[in-house]
């Protein structure tokens, strides 16, 4: 820790800071959560703040608390605060960073358009095509399963190589495939979409999502069956290279290209020769050899790379147009692993053998991110003349560019490598949407590494492509060169064109003073509650107002519906200002879950770093202890607070894999998917023996949509051991469906079986929960109190809500309600109870819930939709349109889209219901409720 210490010491000599005075302060604990059966997404907690004063407080800075009287813990904070000293971003420098995704200014109408074009679209090539500009376009909302069937789809409809090995890197790539220990970036999933040897087939193969592939087998085949050899034909000419004959075959030589059935046939003096002298063809007598082997069995699998390599270059010069793809399939089949790819890729551009360069790019493709920052491999595919030798074979497409330069900037948002694969890819955009992205992402990217005069041209030349949005960047770059009125001027006038969105008060906000400001900002907010700026920029007001507990309500709106790793930061260093310490190392270990390469303090460390000297402030717990707190927080509904449980508990037994789950199943219902997969994958990593691995595998399977592989491992898990997690997994999956009355009595006795195994009372309670949700859609309503009473007797407090569901189908409304009453007093997340209770009361408190529902979690769309339907029951059409309107500008979603397009359809405006019904089949094109509506309004409207 001295030298840690010494680290950080010398990090921070060069900053001024200014004292900031100690002061009490309660600490605050953690959360966890479950799910039963509920109208609308899993509710983010609603953390509640601690009050203190602050003391002293000077120039937006804050620094090392003063020395105290000597105690362990004063010592501590002494050290603390000497080691690490807080300098919270003062408002004036805060800002917002420029998204770098496609942002429509009316995104409803951009994906009612592309799925226009993708209805009508015949060409499988260019609907793949359709297919990923729909995944930029979609990009806006985060939903991994969405952009995933995007990619999927594209890949179902490539008919290139290329396009193939790029879409199948780029799905094992969505995966973090590379993060699981054991398997091989070139193994074969087991699916055609993503085989390495099919992706290497040229033309369109019909198939679905899950066809299996059957490579494996094939390969089995193919080593098991000879290959066809034609008969012997007798010598008559002998080949010379220097001293050495090789007799060929006349007939077999001529056979192999129009050069040499014409020296061989024709007019030339070598048809009349029985020897030929053959040397200074630049092929030696074994590569000979093996021509003449060739030309009889069409066999290359007996010679070594090298040979075969030969031949190709033999090929090439004599026009042997089947042996060079013969060998250019071969060489493109053994191509594994990084090494062979960077130099038989040299090979296979010099040789023009497409195959070959594929094959390599896909090796490249299927290590990312690894290779990124191998210097060969960037050398090989990053600079302009990388890009034309590969265009030269046909290698290079916008595709290929883009999912490289996805990868980048994920990577390293400054990195040269960033740079020119973005420059790349603008060199490739032939569509108007391509270049409209190339070059918005490239202005981001020369935005963040201070290049402002750069960025600004490739903002500019996105905006002339048509993106609206890239006007942000515009404006941002002039502010960086001092023109702050030009910016505020060029956002004003952006307002004034065209249907006023958050971000554009956001921004603006950024070129205002004082209340103008502020105002901005609170019309940003009330546009898009989903931008985290505005919270933020407020917390600090607060803070630089002496008003640090008010700070800190501030950030707790936000972080109560949607988990932010900045906004979590910044409240953390608010905690630790007012000693709040527990409440502080709550917050960083949080965001380490989310982010675990968080860097703090401005990125100058890593989070992780603070972990230590919190430490040393905060009481220490024993895992015990950390379980007892755990099922606290899991009965009041406290997810950060139990997310911050799990991190202490997994640093004080690391690679727990059954922690590693919790996690995971803790992040699923904070709407963190990336981060629940890559806790989901560690735990796969860590399983301690195989029936628990073949559980994780399943649960991943199952995340990704595969429902059956899901199943499958589920059932080999239990042949192995009987565990509760294997008949909680099978269950699970089974009932996500519709279920008949066998079936559910399937999952029944599943989940029964499941409560007979050893598990703790957290994962039991969410099994009887599940179990009492499926007892009744059965009509089982007291085999469902009873579970519901047990799981609440172990402190599932989420059975509240299935226990009033069971009041509510006995029609006894005023007890469903009280249910819901006892979990809202319980919760700290609780915006879904009170939406739950709308359901058990009249009209007037229904609306009074949702209303408490929508100020806690904004981005919940079943209070809009209610809002809404009783708007058009009291037949205030318009209005009810602008309520659903105003939820889906921040928030597209399906179900809001098609209920306005219903609207729509009974108001008579059918172009705008045409227009909905389209948006939303964009985002899923299976729907069968808008896909009815959609054809019935079309034909309306004809």
């Amino acid at each position: 820790m001295r030298c840690l210490n010494l680290k950080l010491t010398e990090l921070f000599k060069s900053t001024q800071l200014h004292a900031l005075g100690s002061s009490s302060s309660e600490t605050n604990g953690g959360n966890k959560n479950n799910n039963n059966k509920a109208p609308v997404a899993a509710t983010k907690p609603y953390i509640h703040n601690n009050n203190s004063n602050l003391n002293s407080y000077r120039n937006r800075t804050m620094s090392p608390w003063s020395k105290t009287k000597s105690s362990t813990n004063n010592n501590s904070t002494s050290a603390f605060a000497n080691t690490v000293p807080v300098h919270l971003p003062a408002t004036d420098t805060i800002e917002p960073s420029i998204e770098s995704h496609l942002k429509p200014i009316n995104l409803e109408e951009a994906l009612s358009e592309l799925y226009q074009k993708i209805e009508s679209c015949c060409s499988p090539t260019k609907k793949a095509s359709l297919c990923v500009e729909q995944y930029s376009l979609l990009r806006i909302l985060g939903d991994q399963k969405i952009l995933r069937r995007c990619l999927r789809t594209a890949r179902q409809n490539a008919e290139d190589v290329l396009s193939k090995v790029v879409l199948s890197a780029w799905l094992r790539f969505e995966r973090r495939d590379d993060e699981l220990v054991g398997v091989s970036s070139m193994d074969c999933s087991g699916y055609v979409l993503e085989c390495p040897k099919k992706n290497l087939e040229h033309g369109f193969s019909p198939c679905s999502f899950n066809d299996h592939c059957q490579c494996q087998q094939e390969s089995n085949q193919e080593t098991c069956t000879e290959a066809m050899c034609l008969p012997d034909e007798e010598s008559d000419v002998l080949f010379c290279v220097g001293n050495e004959e090789i007799s060929c075959a006349r007939c077999r030589i001529a056979a192999l290209s129009e050069p040499f059935n014409a020296m061989l046939y024709g007019d030339f003096a070598e048809a009349k020769m029985r020897e030929i002298d053959f040397s200074g063809n630049g092929i030696c007598p074994k590569g000979l050899r093996a021509v003449e082997f060739y030309s009889r069995t069409k066999r290359l699998d007996l010679f070594c790379p090298m040979t075969v390599l030969e031949l190709l270059s033999f090929a090439n010069r004599f026009c042997c147009d089947e042996m060079k793809f013969s060998c250019d399939v071969h060489l493109a089949s053994i191509v594994v692993n990084v090494e062979d790819a960077l130099i038989l890729i040299e090979y296979g551009l010099e040789e023009r053998a497409t195959l070959l360069v594929v094959a390599c790019l896909q090796v490249f493709l299927r290590e990312l991110p690894k290779f990124l920052s191998n210097p060969k491999v960037v050398k090989t595919l990053c600079t302009s003349e990388a890009k034309e030798r590969l265009a030269n074979v046909g290698c290079v497409s916008f595709l290929l560019y883009y999912f490289l330069s996805q990868v980048a900037m994920e990577e390293s948002m400054v990195s040269k490598t960033t740079v020119m694969l973005l420059e790349r890819m603008v060199e490739c955009a032939t569509e108007r949407w391509q270049k409209t992205l190339a070059f918005h992402q490239l202005g981001c990217v020369l935005l963040e590494r201070k290049e402002y005069k750069d960025a600004q041209h490739c903002f500019k030349a996105a905006v002339e492509e048509g993106h609206v949005y890239s006007l942000a960047g515009v404006a941002r770059t002039k502010h960086k060169q001092g023109q702050p009125c030009s910016s505020y001027k060029l956002i004003s006038s952006l307002i004034f064109e065209y249907k006023p969105a958050g971000w554009m008060y956001q921004e603006r906000a950024l070129y205002n003073m004082g209340k103008e400001k502020s105002y901005d900002l609170d019309v940003a907010t009330e546009l898009d509650p989903s931008l985290s700026f505005p919270y933020k920029y407020r917390a600090l007001a607060k803070m630089e107002e002496k008003q640090i507990k008010e700070g800190i309500m501030e950030l707790d709106k936000f972080i109560g519906f949607k988990l932010s790793p900045d906004c979590l930061e910044i409240r953390a260093w608010l905690y630790v200002a007012l000693e709040d310490y527990e409440s502080a190392m709550r917050d960083i270990r949080a965001l380490l879950t989310v982010e675990p390469n968080y860097m703090t303090l401005h990125g100058k460390i890593k989070g992780e770093y603070l972990l230590p000297l919190l430490n040393r402030r905060v009481q220490q717990k024993t895992q015990a202890d950390c379980w007892m707190q755990l099922y606290q927080q899991w009965s009041c509904v406290d997810d950060i607070g139990s997310l911050a449980i799990i991190h202490h508990m997994l640093e004080n037994e690391p690679g727990k894999s059954v922690l590693e789950f919790r996690q995971s199943l803790l992040l699923l219902r904070l709407n963190c998917q990336k981060a629940a997969m890559r806790s989901l994958r560690l735990a796969r990593n860590h399983a301690s023996s195989m029936q628990e691995r073949l559980i994780y595998e399943g649960w991943i399977l199952y995340d990704i949509g595969y429902r059956e592989e899901a199943l499958a491992k589920a059932n080999r898990s239990i042949t192995i051991q009987r565990t509760f997690e294997a008949f909680f997994l099978k269950a699970y999956v089974l009932a996500d469906s519709t279920l008949d009355l066998e079936s559910s009595s399937y999952v029944i006795h599943l989940l029964k079986e499941a409560l007979k195994c050893p598990s703790d009372g957290l994962r039991k309670g969410q099994a009887l929960n599940n179990l009492g949700s499926i007892y009744v859609d059965c009509g089982k309503l007291e085999h469902a109190k009873e579970c519901y009473s047990n799981a609440l007797a172990i402190r599932h407090a989420r059975a509240h809500q299935g226990l009033a569901r069971v009041y509510h189908q006995k029609n006894q409304k005023k007890a469903a309600y009280d249910e819901m009453t006892k979990l809202i007093e319980k919760a700290e997340s609780n915006a879904s109870a009170y939406e739950k209770r709308s359901e058990y009361c009249d009209r007037e408190m229904a609306k009074v819930n949702l209303d408490v529902a929508t100020q806690l979690d904004p981005l919940r769309t079943y209070p809009y939709r209610y809002r809404a339907a009783v708007m058009m029951d009291e037949q205030k059409e318009s209005e009810a349109v602008e309520e659903l309107t105003k939820a889906i500008k921040f928030k597209p979603d399906l179900q809001m889209l098609h209920l306005r397009a219903a609207f729509y359809e009974s108001m008579g405006d059918l172009s705008s219901a045409l227009q909905d019904c389209q948006a939303a089949l964009c985002l899923d094109p299976n729907h069968a409720g808008t896909l009815d509506l959609y054809q019935r309004t079309k034909k309306l409207n004809f």
